[in-house]
């Protein structure tokens, strides 16, 4: 196990007796999710996913990652939600937010609005290049999606006729039913399943994130391991860091802690904080129940949300990711003039003034009354990631059980969709 919870920074905001109190609630959880008997017990897959995974898929989900990289120089990845924050956070976490700019294949993601211009320029983005795409749908009828794969169906078979795109076009949808189910067998797709017992944010571990990240040339199989490590470390009902952290949770939600920021220094981290959100805000924002979650990346944003956090309102406490290893590092070098007054730093890396920076602004925060808690990573490579999804998704499902709600569902994304529906004049509304 190489995540680590530290808890120091809480002295003063959360006592031990507090955790104590709430340990048989996460006992209870525990034991609901193996028993199969807690709520939303139809969408509990995601817990032996790393284990329990469809080994002849993931080959073919290899296979199909390396003809993507054989023959394109895009992949376009279609889809919203689940179906789209999992794998780019983990393609950005791997490989930076310039991922595109150093890549073989250039990996767009698009139907995640319905902003027409973010499309069209993606449509550009595509000309003169090899170009192969990823629908990733249950049903096949998600309205921003769908519209983006309307789009993209026409493009490719306009430009390379439809038996050479349908060999350009893999589908990622229900295993046997649906729109978009049809339509593949119909028109010859490869397609890979998104399982029914695994909803879209619990999914990165699926088909769903890692035919994308496969295709962008990260290794699955390390990712998967990484998983492997998570399920065996975290899930059980002891107080291990994933469990602990769940509880902490909870201690300070009710204790009027009800934003919960999660914090990083490092900007690859940007989309897997959008992630975070999804994962935490759809499972548990229900029943007008649930921790708000929000997201910054330092040292950028303390200069802009620096202000709030330290003076504002306090109804927030802090989660920070923190990883070792430097991938790359620049040191700081003496200059004569000193003319920026910097040669104090001289012979230190930015790594470690990033550290610094993290921990001052920590003990800034906790004199400002921001508990805070730190997750400790080994560093940023697949197999790390594939042991944080494992033990972010675990802890929602047990912090969502603690809470009182179905971590698994989401009925309120619905009323949006039934009044954009009528306004637009679709059948039957």
């Amino acid at each position: 196990m190489s995540i680590q919870l530290e808890t120091k920074h809480l002295t003063g905001f959360v006592s031990q007796e507090q955790i104590s109190a709430l340990k048989a609630e996460m006992e209870k959880a525990c034991h609901e999710f193996d028993a199969g008997t807690c709520q939303g017990n139809d969408f509990i897959g995601w817990r032996t996913l790393p284990t329990d995974y469809d080994k002849e898929e993931f080959a073919r989900i290899k296979a199909a990652a390396g003809k993507i990289r054989a023959n394109s120089q895009v992949l376009v990845v279609i889809g919203i939600g689940g179906s789209y924050l999992g794998a780019r956070a983990a393609i950005e976490f791997l490989g930076s937010q310039y991922y595109n700019n150093f890549a073989d294949l250039q990996v767009y993601f698009v139907g995640n609005s319905i902003c027409p211009e973010e499309l069209s320029k993606v449509l550009k983005l595509c000309e003169g290049k090899d170009v192969s795409v990823n629908i990733i749908s249950k049903s096949g009828t998600t309205t921003e999606p769908a519209i983006a794969f309307r789009v993209f169906k026409e493009y490719m078979e306009n430009r390379y006729g439809k038996e050479e795109a349908s060999k350009r076009i893999y589908a990622t949808t229900d295993k046997a039913r649906g729109t978009l189910k049809e339509l593949s067998t119909l028109e010859g797709y490869e397609t890979f399943v998104v399982p029914d017992d695994v909803g879209g944010r619990y999914s990165v571990l699926t088909a769903v994130g890692l035919l994308p990240i496969a295709a962008a040339g990260f290794d699955i199989d390390a990712l998967m391991a990484g998983a492997q490590a998570g399920q065996k470390a975290f899930d059980n009902d002891e107080m291990n860091p994933c469990n602990l952290y769940a509880v902490i949770r909870n201690v300070l939600y009710r204790m009027g802690k009800k934003t919960e920021l999660y914090t990083c220094y490092d900007p690859a981290f940007t989309m897997f904080n959008e992630w975070l959100k999804q994962l935490y805000g759809e499972s548990e924002g229900k029943d007008g129940k649930g921790i708000f979650p929000a997201s910054v990346i330092f040292s950028t944003d303390l200069h802009s949300m620096g202000q709030y956090i330290q003076d504002g309102e306090r109804t927030l406490f802090e989660t920070v990711l923190a990883f070792g290893g430097a991938r790359e590092d620049v040191t700081v070098k003496a200059e004569e003039a000193n003319f920026d007054g910097l040669n104090y730093l001289a012979g230190k890396t930015m790594s470690e003034i990033n550290r610094t920076a993290m921990e001052a602004t920590i003990m800034a925060h906790k004199d400002g009354g921001v508990p805070c808690m730190v997750i400790e990573v080994g560093k940023m490579d697949e197999y790390h990631l594939g042991e944080l999804v494992y033990f972010f998704e675990h802890a929602c499902a047990i912090s969502g059980a603690m809470l009182g709600v179905n971590p698994f569902n989401q009925p309120g994304v619905e009323a949006y969709k039934k009044n954009m529906f009528k306004l637009l004049g679709k059948p039957g509304y």
